[in-house]
């Protein structure tokens, strides 16, 4: 398992043994609105679920959904809240790096705050990873701060659009980027992000 340091100092897994400033309670509301338009298409794989926040709504519109995390204890919280709320979501522990390791394949994948934290060396492996269980014709869906957001603000580093394009120029078609908010909880408005929608051949 890949456990790489988290935004706010040590690891993913430490920052949720408090309640980090990514996770809001709800899902985000760029995903909320895809879903409602009918965007989000057969089984879903939350890649960096946190506490499932997002594969709960989603297996709650009656999506076959798994959600992973490098982080153990998100992962119990997301357990947790699919018990409590009687919702059946296929959650574990893995490396985003090594999907091919779930030996499925999704017709969604969905990305919340994950891309952002790879280095420029960790990104082709992530994209081939994201290739080794997205269909072809599948759609990988990419919510990440922009580079639209002051970098001397807290949080990740920021995102441009040429760099999601630059990551995703073999195999992949970037369909849409557009212009969102990231919710958090350090900032009421959120913070300037993109979501990017992104078809494999």
């Amino acid at each position: 398992m890949n456990q790489r340091p988290g935004p706010l100092g040590g690891s993913f897994d430490a920052a949720y043994t408090r309640i980090p400033p990514w996770d809001i309670g709800r899902p985000q509301q760029a995903y909320v609105e895809l879903a409602q338009a009918g965007n989000i298409q057969g089984s879903v794989l939350d890649v960096g679920c946190g506490t499932g926040e997002h594969a709960l709504y989603l297996a709650q519109l009656g999506h076959d959904v798994w959600g992973i995390d490098s982080s153990p204890t998100a992962i119990q919280k997301a357990q947790a809240k699919a018990i409590a709320r009687g919702i059946k979501v296929t959650f574990r522990v893995a490396d985003a790096l090594k999907l091919q390791e779930l030996e499925r394949t999704f017709e969604t994948i969905m990305d919340s705050g994950l891309f952002h934290v790879f280095s420029d060396e960790e990104r082709p492996l992530f994209v081939r990873s994201l290739a080794s269980v997205l269909k072809p014709g599948g759609t990988y869906y990419l919510l990440c701060f922009s580079d639209q957001e002051s970098s001397s603000g807290p949080g990740p580093r920021r995102v441009s659009e040429a760099e999601i394009y630059a990551a995703f120029r073999e195999g992949w078609h970037v369909n849409d980027i557009r212009a969102t908010r990231f919710e958090t909880t350090f900032q009421e408005q959120g913070v300037a992000a993109w979501l990017a929608s992104v078809a494999r051949w």
